[in-house]
């Protein structure tokens, strides 16, 4: 096998040009083993092949340098640099990373995992480059999703005042994770299929300024004329803006890639190379159901059918339904998404009611201050964006809702701990951040029905809400204890004395755990949930410090700003005698792995949180 040869960075310079097939067949093939196995992304990395190795034949690592915006299609460059060995151990707790990551290889030089950060992390290698006076090439690698985030203009914006070469490579597969929406992808499109300025561009052009190389300027100009005159947008919207645009050129032709990558290092300033892929290539159920095999688990490779069937509906199943139920029952309900109608549920939503979803793209600020554009005229939106992504969404939840009272309601899937895909997606600081902000309601659902009771009383609200469930199995325990949802007012599901667990959301499930451990060692326990985490309930709290002597708060979330923290300083006041125990994640960030592990890990778990409880009361005894 031609792939057997590649064992570490540069390798690749050592194969043959006619075996360049041959190997891309045998990454694609090795990727999807892998990813069979053990989950990860695959139509990004299968589209990206080609690119990958074509930049790598044209540039030396790791003395030049590839940034790849999101990440999540750097398996190739992974497979190229020497960490085949690494996807026997794909995304495991201390295995390797799905994305890019300093801290593995001198090749990664910028850890990634969120868009549109690419293009303002080059220009700024570019200026550390030209400061310190060397000479290597540094190149971004961002895909046509990627482009509908504002951080990408307002770094291209920066780009044209470059004087130095700076290469911006444009992966453009018309995706995102779902099909790519708005402007930019319109404008993309028509230069994907300008076949007459494509053809006169291959047939000329190049010919031309491969034989008579004194003439490059003439022939750019000349060529960039034939652009307007044929095609009316090819590349003018980036030449316009001062940054020459190379394409578009096949993303699977290795030897096109390499010419045209050869005349980009020339140029003395900004340079994009729009190179188009296939998401998915090479294997067919990807290539149909791309928006499924953007991240999918473990799955047979002849089927494409998961490994492990669903058994039970997800939090995410859940928001679907509810919010199909709510489209029907208030017609001001709206719905909004940032390039994620698939992974947040609202696809269900958007086939019922079309008129009332919007997908902004890759753009959470916008949809948010989008959001508030439709409360002021009488809508209800709700914004589903998974808690990693909404911190990109900051400044425009706290001035453009928070300030001005709007309601938006935030569905904040995958909050809490997520998995394996990392320190850039677990969701572990929006109650950090979002009960810092006046005005906003943040809730936390205990089980399934409890999720549907808070959409419903968020609707009804007509004030800014945030709802954040976690990723996976919506839990079904506790049915029975459905007290009706009021404001700011906890639900008292077992009392006691002595002991009271005061638990918000997900942790509700690890409670009653613990307190069946404090039961089996002699200990009852009195557990609460909290439901809000902003307002407190700070009137069942103070009731029951009158009859507790321990506080134990627990929560998927940093520590710091905090449930616990806010329970503590409450308790602070009303009943300084009262220990307060918080159970949190410590001031880090969190790597990949299974969640049950990482949980073991930040010793959130139920045995953990048991054993430092029954350790504290048997110390008090």
């Amino acid at each position: 096998m031609v792939l057997d040869r590649i064992n570490q960075t540069g390798d690749i310079r050592e194969i043959p040009e006619e075996e360049y097939p041959a190997l891309a067949a045998e990454i694609r093939e090795f990727i999807i083993d892998r990813v069979s196995e053990h989950g990860g992304h695959l139509g990004s990395n299968l589209g990206a092949v080609e690119l990958t190795m074509a930049l790598h034949l044209s540039l030396d690592l790791p003395r030049d340098r590839i940034i790849w915006d999101v990440g999540h299609q750097c398996y190739t460059h992974k497979i190229l640099t020497g960490r085949k060995d690494g996807f026997d151990h794909l995304r495991e707790f201390n295995g390797m990373s799905g994305f890019p990551r300093r801290s593995e290889s001198p090749c990664d030089v910028y850890d990634t995992g969120h868009s549109s950060s690419s293009l303002s992390a080059g220009i700024g290698m570019v200026k550390a480059r030209q400061l310190s006076g060397e000479k290597y090439t540094v190149v971004s690698v961002i895909g046509d999703g990627s482009m509908t985030g504002g951080l990408a203009y307002e770094a291209l914006n920066n780009a044209a005042k470059l004087d130095t070469n700076f290469i911006i490579i444009l992966n453009d597969n018309n995706m995102s994770i779902s099909e790519n929406i708005g402007g930019m992808n319109k404008y993309l499109n028509n230069v994907r299929t300008a076949e007459k300025y494509l053809n006169l561009r291959d047939d000329v052009y190049y010919s031309i300024r491969d034989r008579m190389p004194r003439a490059v300027d003439s022939i750019r100009g000349a060529k960039n004329a034939l652009k307007q005159l044929f095609v009316p947008g090819p590349g003018m919207v980036f030449e316009n803006l001062g940054i020459t645009y190379l394409g578009p050129v096949d993303g699977h032709d290795i030897k096109a890639m390499l010419k045209v990558f050869k005349e980009a290092r020339k140029v003395k300033k900004a340079v994009i190379v729009h190179v188009l892929t296939q998401k998915g290539r090479g294997y067919d159920p990807a290539i149909r159901h791309p928006a499924r095999f953007h991240g999918p688990g473990p799955f047979e490779i002849e089927t494409g059918l998961p490994k492990k069937q669903k058994e039970s509906a997800d939090y995410t199943d859940v928001f679907s339904t509810i919010m199909c139920k709510l489209g029907a029952r208030e017609e001001k309900v709206v719905a909004i998404t940032a390039a994620m109608a698939d992974g947040t549920g609202l696809k269900r939503f958007r086939n019922i009611y079309p008129e009332r979803f919007f997908d902004v793209g890759i753009a959470e600020g916008h949809a948010v201050t989008f959001a508030a554009g439709l409360a002021t005229g009488g809508y209800l939106p709700v914004v589903a964006i998974y808690s990693s992504f909404l911190q990109r969404a900051y400044d425009e939840i706290m001035q453009d809702v928070c300030l001005q009272n709007l309601p938006v309601i935030f569905a904040i899937d995958r909050a809490g701990l997520v998995g394996r895909d990392g320190e850039t997606h677990q969701g572990i600081f929006d109650l950090s951040y979002l009960s810092q902000m006046p005005g906003m309601t943040v809730m936390a659902p205990k089980n399934k029905w409890e999720l549907s009771d808070m959409m419903k009383f968020a609707i009804s609200l007509h004030a800014p809400a945030a709802i954040r469930y976690p990723r996976g199995t919506a839990w079904a325990g506790l049915e029975k204890h459905r007290e009706k949802i009021a404001y700011g007012k906890a639900e008292l599901i077992y009392e006691e004395k002595d002991i009271c667990l005061f638990a918000l959301g997900s942790m509700v499930e690890v409670a009653e755990r613990v307190r069946v451990i404090l039961s089996e060692n002699g200990y009852a326990a009195t557990l609460v949930n909290a439901r809000f985490m902003k307002p407190l309930d700070v009137e069942m709290m103070s009731r029951l410090a009158m009859t507790h002597h321990l506080f134990v708060t627990m929560e998927e979330n940093i520590s710091a700003g905090g449930f616990g923290e806010r329970v503590r300083a409450e308790l602070y006041d009303m009943a300084p005698g009262v220990k307060v125990m918080t159970v949190a994640i410590e001031d880090r960030f969190v790597p990949h792995g299974d969640v049950a592990q990482l949980r073991r890990l930040l010793k959130i778990d139920a045995d953990s949180v048991a054993e430092r409880i029954l350790s504290y009361v048997r110390a008090r005894a």
